[in-house]
């Protein structure tokens, strides 16, 4: 079998945080699977992951003595996945513009240039404006071959029937489907109430629910365990977070453990019809993204109360919990609670208290290992 260790580019994660802050860049979710899935499905192997000296104790870089890296945030697919398995020793697999994006062993005997196109995720925006793609991908790869369980009567599928896809244990009920715009993938013991009106491309990992009446434009992930009503459009959930009652949610990516709250809303275009500028936690400042529609980025274990306004663009950190009337700010720290107000450090025993019993609702544990990484963010 062979070593393969997924490796965070430096710049993209530094770019992709709160997201890349409790978490390799491998791990991001992207389409239906992981960065880290898509690479197991395409070159089989023992997987670990080369990252950040605090996520280690989680995540740690397994060794061996002939090692093949690959970029973590890089989409496999056959002329990419031949050309990383045809490196030999000491040689390295680079972009046109030198970026790295595997390598065997140190790399530094040889570069190989890659002349193909290849699909990955550089900044948060991408993980939304790519999300298209990247489902389409996994859906023709997740089912080709197989045959999807039936729809219910109760339901109608505006579209071609090969555009969808039931996985077994998942219920369907009285929902509207289209499938014209994109593939629609429902994943093992998902459940779509009755009333829910869903246009792909989307996808429902496993366990994820939409609610009765929801409605689901694409191209949206639903990550395990989440549960979504109101209005969703070009929504990216990692998974194990809730945003279950009415209010609209667009262009956006949602880390773990999150709850937005009844009524919550999040703006994705301004007023003024302009460019949009969102906060970058790596370079400390608000940068341009040249996109004129970009929501809500929140990162793991973050909370909003009952009718939260979010403004176009606001990036949340880890561990926040908001709640209260009015706008915050469009970018909140990680680790701080309150209202429009003011903000307060968290209490650490607190948080630790809060996630244990949202997790325990999912039957995951908050093990000492992820309390460690949480202080050692807390530190920073």
């Amino acid at each position: 079998m062979k070593n393969i260790i997924l490796f965070d580019p430096v710049e993209a994660r530094a770019e992709l945080m709160p997201l890349t802050l409790t978490r390799p860049v491998a791990l991001l979710r992207h389409g239906i699977t992981t960065f880290a899935e898509k690479w197991q499905a395409a070159i089989p192997g023992n997987y670990s992951f080369e990252t950040q000296d605090y996520l280690s104790i989680k995540y740690p870089c397994v060794l061996a003595d002939d090692n093949l890296y690959i970029a973590g945030n890089v989409h496999p697919d056959k002329s990419l996945t031949e050309a990383v398995l045809a490196l030999g020793a000491g040689e390295r697999l680079v972009l046109k513009d030198g970026e790295v994006i595997a390598r065997r062993g140190d790399g530094e005997k040889a570069s190989v240039t890659y002349g193909g196109d290849v699909l990955k995720v550089d900044r948060l925006w991408d993980l939304f404006m790519l999300n298209d793609e990247a489902v389409r991908r996994d859906f023709a790869l997740l089912t080709a071959g197989r045959e999807s369980e039936p729809l219910r009567d109760s339901c109608c599928l505006i579209g071609d029937p090969e555009n969808l896809f039931i996985e077994k244990g998942a219920t369907v009920e009285g929902a509207v489907i289209n499938v014209r715009k994109g593939p629609v993938y429902i994943g093992r013991d998902a459940e779509v109430m009755e009333g829910a009106c869903l246009r792909g491309p989307i996808a429902m990992c496993e366990h994820s629910v939409v609610n009765m009446g929801g409605k689901i434009y694409g191209a949206t992930t639903l990550g395990p365990y989440c549960k979504v009503g109101g209005e969703l459009n070009n929504v990216v959930m990692t998974g194990y977070s809730n945003k279950a009652h009415d209010g609209f949610l667009g262009n956006a990516v949602i880390g773990e453990w999150c709850n937005l709250g009844a009524g919550c809303t999040a703006s994705n275009l301004k007023n003024t019809y302009g460019p949009v500028r969102v906060w970058s936690m790596a370079q400390g400042r608000f940068v341009k993204t040249g996109l004129q529609f970009c929501g809500l980025i929140m990162g793991d274990h973050s909370k909003a109360g009952i009718n939260t306004m979010f403004n176009t663009a606001t990036v949340v950190g880890v561990g926040v919990n908001f709640y209260g009337s009015g706008f915050p700010r469009t970018f909140i720290p990680s680790f701080t609670e309150g209202t429009t107000h003011g903000m307060n450090d968290t209490d650490m025993e607190r948080f630790f208290d809060t996630a244990s019993r949202m997790m325990g609702r999912r039957h995951v544990e908050l093990t000492p290992e992820d309390k460690e990484i949480f202080m050692k963010l807390r530190e920073q």
